[in-house]
């Protein structure tokens, strides 16, 4: 019904199979709206609903207090699936690169102002805790010709207590909770700043080992370059030494072209030729006088 014979058809399409096997299978890209962008997007998006519920009533009304921490729970909850989700179903963009850390940092950051905004949070606290996070963005920037530092165990274990500390503080604890969240900050802020101190370290041996590198490469470039001009340098005074011997033994064959002389095994040849002529002519002679 198609106006297409069925072999016709069948050899199309078995024409298009092996036209696809022969070549490259392309690579699907990822597209901006997948699931895990979607995570860091409602994570951006509940940074400021967060702030409003935080200090709503100034601040120390318990309920508005809860609801802000369900949304700094949902928030710190989606920053570990979309991360997870992006390199298990290669959703990975450059989208996601750019947005999931400072959706991180602004909800951790947001906490944080807020929290010694009311007085709970000693502002030394938070300034150490943002102090770490912008320096290592800038390190990041630093080395980042040189390679990537890949996120380390004592990393996840102060996101971790920097998160759970943070929620404890929100949610306006007292009696023995107070006590602990207290020390669950003191260990995210040791952690914090012993990462921090590690991911330096590892900074500056990847730039020193990068520069090295670069350096070692173009030295052997320069290298290379010397030897190539070595190599073609011996060849040209042998091709004029050539040349030279050619033009003298030109030179020395010119004049005896010019002055008509014969070349040395001439003169031999030319007298052994007159000897024979005479000796012939001496027979006729002869033989003619004893016929007489």
């Amino acid at each position: 019904m198609t106006g297409v014979s069925a072999s016709t058809a069948g050899g199309a399409h078995a024409g298009g199979v092996r036209g696809a096997s022969r070549g490259t299978p392309a690579v699907r890209q990822a597209g901006v709206w997948n699931i895990a962008n979607i995570l860091t997007m409602i994570r951006l998006l509940l940074v400021p609903g967060f702030v409003a519920l935080l200090l709503a009533d100034g601040g120390y009304d318990p309920a508005w207090r809860a609801l802000a921490w369900a949304a700094f729970a949902v928030a710190m909850i989606t920053d570990v699936f979309d991360g997870h989700l992006a390199r298990t179903y290669n959703l990975v963009t450059d989208f996601g690169k750019i947005a999931d850390p400072i959706a991180d940092k602004a909800i951790m950051g947001a906490a944080l102002i807020c929290l010694s905004w009311l007085g709970e949070l000693p502002w030394w606290v938070t300034a150490v805790i943002l102090g770490r996070e912008l320096g290592i963005t800038v390190l990041r920037f630093w080395v980042i010709r040189f390679g990537v530092i890949p996120a380390s165990r004592g990393g996840k274990l102060k996101t971790l207590a920097q998160g759970t500390a943070a929620g404890m503080y929100v949610l306006a604890l007292t009696g023995p909770l107070a006590t602990l969240r207290f020390w669950v900050m003191a260990v995210a802020v040791v952690l914090t700043v012993a990462t921090g101190l590690d991911y330096v370290r590892q900074a500056v041996v990847l730039r020193r080992a990068g520069l090295a590198a670069e350096r070692a490469a173009r030295r052997e470039a320069a290298t290379g370059a010397e030897g190539a001009v070595g190599e073609v340098g011996p060849a040209v005074p042998t091709a004029t030494a050539s040349e030279a011997l050619v033009a003298t033994a030109a030179s020395a064959a010119g004049p005896a072209e010019r002055t008509g002389e014969a070349p040395p095994a001439a003169p031999e040849g030319a007298g052994q030729a007159r000897e024979q002529s005479r000796d012939a002519a001496g027979a006729r002679h002869g033989g003619g006088e004893t016929r007489l």
